[in-house]
């Protein structure tokens, strides 16, 4: 396909599109790689040079006739999980580099996925659902559960909500575990029968970075030891401000855990 200098630059734009939208949705780092390549040699790329971590992405496409593009992209947060989001840009690759659509509608069908609206339901169902298994799987009574499942909802909310005023993921995630805790151990204190342990062991499942540990642990496994490093570093620092969070709500209230 012959491209003009003008479809170039907008080609390599919905590359980095494309390959953001991966990050964020919890996409690996390989696959982020492998994807933007097959889809730039689609295009009639000579070469394709990409270098992706969870911070930032770099591609210099290589036409022929000595022509080479190059753009970077800097990632502010990768922190998400959208796996129905991650599998429309997997399908779209996949059909793009068979029929190979014009970088116009290209760029069109990237910008539908990437603005497709959510529904809440699914979210709220899950975490709910999810609150209430792990509480009453680690010892925890139904109530226990319900009370988690209430939780969760609140957890749902704070992560629609705050998370626009605090996108960093660290700050976030002690906040949030402090008002959740806070909240549990009050309820706990108030309530007899209540176990807050369990309470928050369901609850803290919602923010547990698990897959970002895995991917993180892959990435090193086939050779992308920066970028498994670097998750894997982040991974720890949320993890630790969630513990934080709960000890410092556990500490304020006297350590009231049932």
């Amino acid at each position: 396909m012959e491209l003009t200098d003008r479809e170039m630059n907008h080609l390599l734009h919905a590359l980095l599109d494309l390959g953001e939208t991966m990050l964020i949705s919890g996409a690996e780092i390989n696959r982020v790689e492998d994807t933007l390549i097959r889809l730039g040699m689609a295009y009639g790329a000579r070469k394709m040079n990409v270098f992706v971590i969870t911070s930032s992405i770099v591609i210099t496409m290589a036409f022929p006739e000595e022509l080479e593009v190059t753009q970077t992209r800097r990632i502010l947060d990768c922190a998400g999980n959208d796996f129905t989001r991650l599998e429309q840009l997997n399908h779209l690759s996949r059909t793009c580099c068979r029929e190979q659509y014009s970088v116009a509608e290209f760029q069109q069908k990237i910008d539908e996925i990437r603005n497709e609206p959510v529904s809440d339901w699914p979210l709220f169902t899950g975490s709910m659902l999810g609150t209430f298994s792990f509480a009453i799987f680690f010892g925890g009574t139904v109530w226990d559960g319900i009370i988690a499942a209430g939780f969760a909802v609140a957890i749902c909310f704070l992560q629609k909500y705050m998370r626009r005023i605090c996108p960093n993921t660290m700050v976030f995630n002690l906040l949030t575990a402090f008002l959740i805790g806070l909240g549990i151990t009050l309820l706990a204190g108030a309530v007899p029968g209540l176990h807050s342990d369990k309470i928050m062991i369901g609850d803290i499942m919602l923010l547990i970075p698990g897959i970002a540990m895995t991917n993180a642990i892959r990435d090193v496994l086939v050779g992308d030891t920066i970028s498994g490093a670097m998750r894997l570093i982040e991974s720890l620092l949320w993890a630790g401000s969630l513990a934080c969070g709960f000890m410092i709500s556990m500490w304020i209230l006297g350590g009231a855990v049932r």
